[in-house]
């Protein structure tokens, strides 16, 4: 049998187990024979060796806590010593001594995991309150208070730090989500003051629209009309109700002196497409004279088509670009033909022209000596520089020459 290796039964009945400290009685079975004896003492060794196997098995998993793994640990290790039992119990209490470094390691291991955590939770707490300040100092408030909300939630969910940590991050998050609120209350208060305001300003508003609705005098009141719309964005939103019937009364009193406006102008415009019609026929008038060729005829043509140009009247407002561009080219042509006689015959600025010429004549003059006297006395450099200089006003004197040919 096994249970002789490890144990026997003396003759009196009395077990005895085997280890390394010696022999120890387990119990008495004077009734029994040997063999049924340390059957039995053995099969209380395979309940305690099966427990020690689940223990291991537990511990190994992580299944159990390393402070109830400890304990169980401690537990079955006593249970060992008093055992009443046959078999390898010295082996036992080896597999459980194997148990309490793998123990300490979970424990370190666990204790790493809980610091990190809590390091998860701070940064994340940090962030939230950074969070909450950022959004305290800004001015959303309409979706401020959602995500203070959402923070909220999520400071709920994290752990505790040290009361000192958790303390301090929570006075930040809560003074922020203080300061929010009192600011978006104020701001909402104020922005009641200001719809109540601005409602006092319309009402001012739509009743001079009214009264300047029936004017026949377009040009002003157009004007005034521009600047009650101005006024009207400037006031900024009145309570929704009011706001959209002080509007109803502004833009119907609106639309009654512009309605009566546009219909006086229709009738203005096609006078003014006769007009239009007048005018480019006598534009194509006018372009005979280019291109100018005696400044002074031109000039004379000129004046009497502006007389008659002037005596036509308006023409449309969106064709007036085209036909006045098309005069001023006209325009500007007799002028810089003008212009050009004038500087043609202009004694001061032949005066300076000639001055330029002799200028640069007695300059390129100076440069040659300095060049030759250079190249004497073997200064490449200075003799190169000089005639640089030299080709460079020679072509100055090129374009002054020119220049003061064009008087001639």
């Amino acid at each position: 049998m096994a249970g002789e290796n490890w144990g026997r039964v003396a003759e009196d009945g009395t077990v005895f187990v085997r280890t390394k400290d010696g022999e120890r009685a387990v119990g008495q079975w004077p009734d029994a024979n040997p063999e049924e004896a340390l059957a039995f003492y053995t099969r209380r060794y395979d309940a305690l060796a099966f427990e020690v196997e689940l223990l291991e098995q537990r511990v190994q998993a992580g299944t159990v806590s390393p402070d109830d793994a400890r304990a169980a640990v401690k537990k079955v290790t006593g249970s060992i010593e008093e055992a009443q039992a046959v078999g390898d119990l010295d082996g036992l209490r080896a597999r459980l001594d194997a148990l309490t470094p793998l123990v300490a390691q979970q424990r370190e291991r666990r204790k790493a995991e809980r610091a990190a955590k809590v390091e998860e939770a701070r940064s994340a707490k940090t962030k939230i309150a950074t969070e909450a300040e950022t959004i305290a100092a800004g001015t959303d408030w309409r979706h401020g208070v959602t995500r203070l909300r959402e923070l909220l939630d999520e400071w709920k969910a994290l752990p505790r730090l040290d009361k000192s940590s958790d303390d301090e991050l929570w006075h930040r998050f809560s003074s922020a989500r203080t300061t929010y609120t009192r600011h978006r209350k104020q701001h909402f208060a104020e922005l009641s003051s200001k719809r109540e305001e601005a409602a006092v300003v319309k009402e001012r508003l739509a009743a001079e629209a009214e009264t300047l609705s029936g004017s026949t005098d377009w040009g002003p009141t157009s004007g005034r009309f521009r600047d009650l719309m101005r006024q009207w964005k400037a006031a900024g939103p009145a309570p929704r109700e009011v706001d959209d019937k002080l509007w109803a009364r502004f833009r119907a009193a609106q639309d009654l002196f512009f309605g009566a406006r546009d219909a006086v102008q229709a009738e203005e415009n096609a006078e003014q497409v006769e007009n239009l019609q007048a005018k480019e026929a006598l534009l194509v008038e006018i372009e005979t004279i280019l291109p100018v060729e005696d400044a002074r005829t031109a000039r004379e043509q000129l004046r009497e088509y502006l007389d008659h140009w002037d005596q036509i009247g308006k023409v449309p407002r969106d064709s007036m670009r085209a036909i006045d561009g098309r005069l001023r080219a006209v325009e500007q042509a007799v002028k810089a033909a003008e212009d050009e006689v004038w500087n043609r015959s202009n004694p001061e600025a032949r005066a300076r022209a000639e001055a330029t010429v002799k200028q640069l004549q007695s300059l390129i003059a100076d440069l040659e000596k300095q060049a030759a006297k250079f190249e004497s006395q073997g200064n490449t450099r200075k003799a190169t520089e000089a005639r640089e200089a030299i080709a460079a006003r020679r072509e100055w004197l090129t374009q002054a020459q020119n220049a003061l040919t064009d008087f001639s």
